[in-house]
C-alpha cells in the first residue's frame, strides 16, 4: 500500500470514527472485535484525535526508585525511575454493556500511537527493560507504565562534600509536537510524587531524597512553543561512610600530633616522630584519594580540610626544628644568652604564658662565687716550710730543695682542676639558660598551635551546624 493510499484510508477511518465514535462488539466476544481493533492499528501514524485542532493531553508521573550513581567529574547523575504516562486515544472507545462488561484491555504499545515524551537532560541511551503493553479502558484513556534508566546531566555542587545536597533537574517534554498538538500536565501532585519516592528510596544507597518539586511552563524556540514539565529532584548524601573513613582517622592523627608536644623538646625523637606522622598522613591521603570527588569547577571543603591538617603538621615540625636549633646549636657553642632574649623571652613571654621556673630562687653563678684574685695565674703559691727537727745539716738542705718544686706542681694541678670545674659549671649554667629559653619558646609555640587548631575546629563545627540547619 502506497503512502497516499494509507493517508486516504486514514482520512476515511477518521471520518467513520467521527460519525460512529465507538468500536464495534459482537456477541460471544469479550471486548471489541479484532476487525475493529485492526482498523485502529492501521491509524498508528496519525495522532488519535477526531478533531486535529484539539491537542492530545498527556499526563506524567514518576517514582524515583534508586540513585544508581553520581559522577562529580563528568557532572552526570544516573537514576532509575518508574515512569507512568497517560493520554487519551479517541478511537479506542467502546460500550461495556455491548462488549460483555469488559472495561479494560491490554494492547501492544508498538501498535498504537504514543506521545514522543523525552527528558531533555538525557546524555546516554536508555538500556532499561521496555514494557511492551499498555492498559486501555473503555473511555479511551491509556496508561503506559515503563522503567527508565535515566542518565542525565546535572550541575553538581561538591563544595560541601560529604555533607552536600544536590538539586538536579528533569525536564519532560515532547520532542516534535508543539503545544498545538500535545499538552503535558502532571498526573499526581508533586508532593504525592515525593512521598511515593521516599517510600521506595529510604533504604537505598548513600543518597537520601529530600523533596521533589516542579512546575509546568512553556518553552519557546523561534515561533514554536512546547509544553514542558520541570522537576527538581533534591537529594542529600548520607555522610556516615565518609565521616568514619576520612574525618575520624584524620582527627586521630591530628590529636597524636598535638600530644607529641609533650615529648621532651631537647630530644631528637620528637622531630623523627613528627616526620613519621607526616609520612603516615600522606599515605593516608593517597589511599583515600579515590573517595574524594574531583571536578574542574572547584575543590570540596574536605580537601581543604586535609590540606590544612597537613599544613598544621608541617608547622608543628617546623616548630620542633626551631626549638631543637635553640637548645642544641646555641648551647653547644656556649654562647651567652643575649640581654634582649633575657628580657623578651625569659621575662615578658614567660610571664605571658605563665611559665614557672623549676626553682624560685636562683643560686649565684660560679663566676660570682669565685674571687677574681683566685684566677690570677701569675701569683706564685706560698709554700709552708715544715718544722725543722734535729737532723744533720746535709739532710735538711736536700729536703727543702725538693719540697718546693713538688708543692708548686701540686698547686698548679689544683689550679687547673679548679679552672676546669668552673668552666664546666659555667657551661652547665649556659646550657640551663638556653634550655629555659627553648622551653619558653616551646610553650609559646605550642599554645599558638593549639589556638590555630581550636579556631580551625570551630570553623568546621560551624559549617557542620549550618549544614544540619539547612537540611
Amino acid at each position: 500500500m502506497t503512502p497516499n493510499n494509507i493517508f486516504i484510508a486514514g482520512i476515511l477511518l477518521i471520518s467513520v470514527y467521527a460519525c460512529c465514535g465507538k468500536l464495534s462488539c459482537e456477541e460471544g466476544h469479550s471486548g471489541p472485535t479484532h476487525e475493529s481493533m485492526q482498523a485502529v492499528f492501521d491509524l498508528k501514524p496519525f495522532r488519535p484525535a477526531v478533531n486535529l485542532s484539539n491537542p492530545t493531553i498527556a499526563n506524567i508521573s514518576f517514582t524515583l526508585y534508586a540513585v544508581l550513581g553520581v559522577n562529580e567529574k563528568t557532572q552526570i547523575l544516573t537514576t532509575f525511575l518508574w515512569l507512568r504516562l497517560y493520554w487519551h486515544h479517541e478511537f479506542l472507545v467502546w460500550d461495556p454493556e455491548e462488549c460483555d462488561g469488559v472495561t479494560r484491555i491490554s494492547l501492544p504499545v508498538k501498535e498504537l500511537w504514543t506521545p514522543d515524551i523525552i527528558v531533555y537532560e538525557f546524555v546516554d541511551d536508555d538500556v532499561s527493560q521496555a514494557c511492551p503493553y499498555v492498559y486501555i479502558n473503555h473511555t479511551g484513556h491509556i496508561r503506559w507504565d515503563r522503567m527508565l534508566r535515566l542518565v542525565s546531566a546535572c550541575n553538581l555542587e561538591i563544595f560541601n562534600f560529604p555533607f552536600d545536597v544536590q538539586n538536579c533537574t528533569f525536564t519532560f517534554g515532547s520532542y516534535m509536537h508543539t503545544i498545538r498538538d500535545v499538552r503535558i500536565s502532571p498526573a499526581l501532585t508533586f508532593h504525592e510524587m515525593s512521598l511515593n519516592s521516599k517510600l521506595y528510596l529510604e533504604a537505598s544507597g548513600e543518597w537520601e531524597l529530600v523533596d521533589i518539586l516542579g512546575e509546568t511552563s512553556i518553552l519557546q524556540f523561534g515561533i514554536d512553543e512546547w509544553d514542558i514539565i520541570t522537576f527538581w529532584v533534591v537529594i542529600k548524601r548520607r555522610p556516615v561512610l565518609y565521616v568514619v573513613n576520612l574525618l575520624i582517622p584524620s582527627s586521630f592523627l591530628m590529636l597524636i600530633d598535638i600530644l607529641s608536644f609533650y615529648l621532651p623538646p631537647h630530644s631528637v625523637d620528637r622531630a623523627s616522630f613528627k616526620m613519621t606522622l607526616i609520612l603516615g598522613y600522606t599515605v593516608f591521603l593517597l589511599i583515600m584519594n579515590d573517595l574524594l570527588p574531583s571536578t574542574a569547577n572547584g575543590t570540596p571543603i574536605i580537601g581543604i580540610y586535609f590540606s590544612v591538617c597537613l599544613a598544621l603538621m608541617v608547622i608543628s615540625l617546623l616548630e620542633t626544628v626551631i626549638i631543637t636549633n635553640v637548645l642544641h646549636n646555641n648551647s653547644m657553642k656556649y654562647r651567652q644568652v643575649p640581654n634582649w632574649v633575657r628580657v623578651v623571652v625569659l621575662k615578658h613571654i614567660a610571664r605571658l604564658i605563665c611559665y614557672r621556673w623549676p626553682e624560685e630562687v636562683h643560686p649565684p653563678s660560679a663566676m660570682e662565687r669565685i674571687k677574681p684574685e683566685a684566677l690570677n695565674d701569675g701569683v706564685t703559691p706560698r709554700v709552708i716550710q715544715p718544722e725543722r727537727q734535729t737532723p744533720n745539716h746535709d739532710q735538711a738542705s736536700t729536703t727543702g730543695v725538693c719540697a718546693v718544686p713538688e708543692l708548686q706542681q701540686i698547686c698548679q694541678h689544683l689550679s687547673d682542676l679548679r679552672t676546669h670545674l668552673v668552666s664546666l659549671q659555667k657551661e652547665g649554667e649556659l646550657h640551663e639558660q638556653w634550655c629555659h629559653v627553648g622551653y619558653v619558646l616551646d610553650f609559646l609555640l605550642f599554645r599558638i598551635y593549639l589556638l590555630l587548631i581550636t579556631c580551625y575546629a570551630l570553623v568546621i563545627i560551624s559549617m557542620w551546624c549550618i549544614w544540619i540547619s539547612q537540611t
